[in-house]
C-alpha cells in the first residue's frame, strides 16, 4: 500500500524553528537513506496524522526538495510523553529491489467456537514483524479464529502468508486463545445481612445448649 507525503525543507536544527513549524501546522521530520543524505525537512501535520492512522507502515512516495521524488517509510515517531501529540518523525528512504523489515496488522476474523460455548477470546498480538520486498508488504494479514475450541490458541508458526514474506517474529508466541468460562462469584453479604445471619446462629447455638441440660 502506497502514499504520497510532500516534504519542505529547512534551514536548521534549533528548537525555535521546530517550535515555529509546530505553529504553522507542520511537523518537523529528517529523512535519510543510501540516496537520500540526512536532510531536515518537514510534513503537513494533517496529511501525516491521516497516514499514520490508515497505515503507519505504508511505503510513501515522498517528494523531497533536491531529490525528487523517493519511497521512503516511517522509520520513528517522537511524541510528547503527556499529549501524545507528534514532535518528530524520522523516513527511512528505500530502495524498492531490497527487502526491509516492517511490522503489519493482524485482522482477526470469525467467531471461535470456544467463544460460542462461553469462553472468553484473549488476542495477544496486533501486528506481527516480517521482512519482504516494499511492493509485497501486505496491508494486514487475515488470521481465522473460527476453529479456536476453549483451551486453544494459535501461535504465530500457525499464520499462513505468501512465500515471498519472512515472518520476523517469534514463531512460538501465542497470538490469540480461547479462556475457559470464569465462574460467577456470589456476591458478598451486606453488613446487615452478615450481623442478620450471625445473630442467627447464635441464636440457635443457645437453643442447642439449653435443650442439650
Amino acid at each position: 500500500m502506497e502514499a504520497t507525503l510532500k516534504a519542505e525543507a529547512r534551514s536548521n536544527n534549533t528548537k525555535s524553528e521546530r517550535k515555529g513549524l509546530r505553529a504553522k501546522g507542520k511537523i518537523p521530520a529528517v529523512v535519510y537513506g543510501s540516496k537520500v543524505s540526512n536532510t531536515p525537512i518537514a510534513v503537513d501535520e494533517k496529511e501525516l496524522l491521516a497516514l499514520l492512522r490508515s497505515n503507519p507502515h505504508a511505503i510513501i512516495q515522498m517528494d523531497l526538495p533536491d531529490s525528487g521524488k523517493q519511497p521512503v517509510m516511517i522509520n520513528e515517531v517522537q511524541r510528547d510523553a503527556i499529549l501524545r501529540n507528534v514532535l518528530h518523525v524520522d523516513f527511512h528512504q528505500i530502495n524498492m529491489d531490497e527487502p526491509v523489515t516492517t511490522t503489519v496488522r493482524l485482522d482477526y476474523v470469525g467467531e471461535a467456537v470456544g467463544v460460542k460455548m462461553g469462553g472468553i477470546l484473549q488476542v495477544q498480538h496486533h501486528e506481527i514483524e516480517i521482512r519482504c520486498l516494499p511492493k509485497q508488504i501486505p496491508a494486514s494479514i487475515e488470521v481465522d479464529i473460527s476453529g479456536l475450541e476453549v483451551g486453544s490458541s494459535m501461535l504465530i508458526s500457525d499464520l499462513s502468508v505468501d512465500k515471498s514474506i519472512e515472518i520476523k517474529s517469534i514463531a512460538n508466541d501465542v497470538l490469540v486463545t480461547v479462556l475457559a468460562p470464569q465462574k460467577e462469584e456470589l456476591p458478598a453479604d451486606t453488613e446487615e445481612e452478615a450481623e442478620q445471619k450471625a445473630e442467627a446462629k447464635a441464636e440457635a447455638a443457645a437453643n442447642h445448649a439449653q435443650e442439650t441440660v
